[in-house]
C-alpha cells in the first residue's frame, strides 16, 4: 500500500483523458483563449493502461476518469473497458457534464463503469446557459435520468457554489436527494487560475467565495443528520435529510480544511503526476511511458512529496493550470 509522509493511504488516482470540453464553464477555464492540448500530446489508451495497471500494483483500488469532458473521447468506451479489467480496480467513475452522456450511459455500465459524478450548478436553464456558456440544462438532465437508468449509481451531483450567482439555490439543490438516491454534492470554489472577469450576468471576484459555514446555515430547517463514511473515503463530510433516499456532502477546501482525508493522486491528460490539486508541483511520466520504463519509482516519488496540505490560506493559489488542465 502507498502511504505518504503524514500518514495517509493513497488508494485513488484521478486520470484525465482529455483537457478539452464541450462547455466553458466560468470557474473552470477562460471563455477563449485556452489552447487545447494536440491529439499526439494525450496519453493513449495503452499508457492510461500502464498507468492504471501499475497504480493498482501499489495498492491504488479506486480510479475516476476525467477531463475536461472524458466523454468526448471516441475511445472512452474501450478506456473504460480496459480499465474495468484490471485486477486490484474495483471502484471506477466518471466525472462528466453529462452534455453527452444520455446515449452513451448504458454502453458505458455494460463496459464496466460503476457510477459518475455529474456537475450542476443550478437548476435554472438559463442560469445554467450563463455559466456553462454553452450548455443546455434540459440535455444534462436527460442524462442524469439515463444514467440513473443504466444503474451508475450511487449518483453524485456536484454543485459548485458561487455567491451571487447559485448560493440562494442551495436549499433546492439539497430537497434533490430526498426523492432520488442521489448525492448531492455541495463545493466551495477553489481559486484555480479562474480569478478573472467571468462576464456579464456573473458575480466579480470578490463575491464569488461562499463558506461551507454559509451553506450549513441556510440549510438548517433541513435539520441535517451527519453521516459516518468508512475511512479512506475522502475529504467529503456527508449528512443526511431524516427520510431523504439520498444525502448531502460538502467539499469544503477553505471553510473546512479537509486535507488530513486526502486519499488521492491526478494523473494530467499529458502524463503528469500531481499529488495535490492545489499545488502546482507535477512529476512528468511521459518520457518514462514512451521508452517503456518502469513507472513505480514514479507513482511512489509523487507519493512521498506530497504535501501536508494546500496553502490556499497564506493566498499560495495554484496558478500553472486552470481546472479543466488538471482534471478536477
Amino acid at each position: 500500500m502507498l502511504i505518504d509522509p503524514f500518514g495517509r493511504a493513497i488508494t485513488y488516482l484521478r486520470i484525465s483523458i482529455t483537457d478539452r470540453c464541450n462547455l466553458r464553464c466560468a470557474y473552470c477555464q477562460p471563455a477563449s483563449g485556452l489552447q487545447g492540448l494536440a491529439n499526439d500530446e494525450l496519453l493513449s489508451i495503452d499508457e492510461i493502461l500502464r498507468v492504471a495497471e501499475a497504480a493498482a500494483n501499489l495498492g491504488i483500488n479506486k480510479v475516476r476518469l476525467t477531463g475536461g469532458e472524458p466523454l468526448v473521447r471516441s475511445d472512452i468506451v474501450e478506456i473504460v473497458s480496459r480499465i474495468a479489467k484490471i485486477q486490484g480496480i474495483n471502484d471506477l467513475s466518471l466525472t462528466s457534464n453529462a452534455i453527452l452522456l444520455g446515449p452513451m450511459a448504458q454502453r458505458l455500465a455494460d463496459a464496466g463503469l460503476n457510477r459518475v459524478n455529474i456537475s450542476m450548478d443550478t437548476l435554472n436553464a438559463e442560469k445554467y446557459h450563463r455559466v456553462t456558456r454553452f450548455g443546455d440544462f434540459t440535455t444534462v438532465w436527460k442524462g442524469i435520468l439515463a444514467a440513473e437508468a443504466a444503474g451508475l449509481n450511487p449518483i453524485k451531483l456536484n454543485t459548485v457554489v458561487v455567491g451571487g450567482f447559485n448560493d440562494d439555490e442551495i436549499p433546492a439543490l439539497a430537497r434533490l436527494s430526498i426523492e432520488h438516491q442521489w448525492h448531492i454534492r455541495f463545493i466551495e470554489l477553489m481559486p484555480v487560475a479562474n480569478e478573472q472577469d467571468w462576464g456579464e450576468g456573473l458575480p466579480p471576484m470578490e463575491e464569488r467565495y461562499y463558506s461551507v459555514q454559509k451553506m450549513h446555515k441556510i440549510l438548517s430547517d433541513l435539520m441535517l443528520e451527519p453521516v459516518e463514511t468508512p475511512a479512506g473515503s475522502g475529504p467529503e463530510r456527508t449528512f443526511h435529510i431524516s427520510g431523504a433516499l439520498g444525502t448531502v456532502g460538502f467539499i469544503s477546501p477553505l471553510g473546512d480544511r479537509f486535507c488530513n482525508k486526502c486519499n488521492r493522486l491526478r494523473l494530467t491528460a499529458d502524463g503528469r503526476l500531481r499529488s495535490c490539486l492545489l499545488v502546482d508541483k507535477e512529476i512528468s511520466i511521459r518520457e518514462a511511458l514512451k521508452q517503456g520504463k518502469d513507472l513505480k519509482t514514479f507513482i511512489e516519488k509523487a507519493v512521498t512529496e506530497k504535501p501536508n496540505g494546500h496553502q490556499l490560506e497564506s493566498h499560495n493559489c495554484p496558478e500553472a493550470r486552470c481546472m479543466s488542465q488538471i482534471g478536477g
